[in-house]
């Protein structure tokens, strides 16, 4: 798997030489070898391409990727321009037309917020196909957990959307008071009723940025 070239190598270089990504590599590098693994493996540190650590405004944070063929590309809760759009994606689009009238649009594919400085990072990087969660516990938490933690070190505005438990767990390594943090129900069909629709993070997040002097988030997504 390609590594990160950009200026988030400043913050992750040390993890390459940790023992568990050590592990972790050897593992991923077997699954890919050995099973259908997603994301495509040149796709794997997208998030951390597409939106460099200094241009980082939002921060949402998913779990693991798409696990069914075609879906996954780095990006947490996007598909590609041609997939089907998943359910919590649906929940996603329904609560940015009533919070900030966006039209919903004929994909899932978020590479615009990506570029606008919203890094969509799961905790999870890959998965084999059609196995959600299988691999979890390997090293990828580690991972991403010092990714959060050099994020909470910056001391610019940063919004950070914890959607359902698993992100809200990561709410303890949270510390910079310039942060705004806003925390919801997952936006699944199982939980979306229980607090995550009207809980209006898009506004919320561009009322934040805006009172501190950055540009707004352009959230709506065109038709492809």
């Amino acid at each position: 798997m390609p590594g990160i070239s950009n200026d988030w190598l400043n913050v992750m270089e040390p993890e390459f030489h940790k023992e568990y990504y050590k592990s972790l590599y050897f593992y991923v590098r077997d699954e890919y070898s050995r099973y259908k693994c997603f994301p495509p493996a040149d796709e794997i540190y997208s998030a951390f391409d597409l939106t460099p650590l200094s241009k980082v405004k939002v921060v949402i944070l998913g779990q693991d990727p798409y696990h069914n063929d075609g879906q996954a590309h780095g990006l947490c809760f996007s598909v590609k321009p041609d997939i089907e759009i998943p359910p919590s994606l649906v929940n996603i689009y329904k609560e940015l037309q009533d919070d900030l009238g966006c039209e919903i649009p004929n994909n899932g594919y978020l590479v615009k917020w990506a570029k606008q400085g919203v890094l969509l990072l799961n905790t999870v990087l890959t998965v084999r196909a059609h196995q959600a969660f299988s691999h979890r516990n390997q090293g990828w938490e580690e991972f991403t957990d010092a990714a959060i933690r050099g994020l909470n070190q910056q001391d610019r505005p940063i919004v950070f959307i914890l959607w359902g438990k698993p992100a809200q767990d990561k709410r303890r390594m949270l510390t910079n008071p310039n942060h705004l943090i806003l925390t919801a129900p997952h936006p699944s069909p199982l939980s979306a009723y229980r607090g995550f629709f009207g809980s209006k993070p898009f506004s919320k997040t561009n009322d934040f940025l805006v009172s501190h002097g950055e540009q707004p988030i352009d959230w709506q997504i065109e038709n492809i």
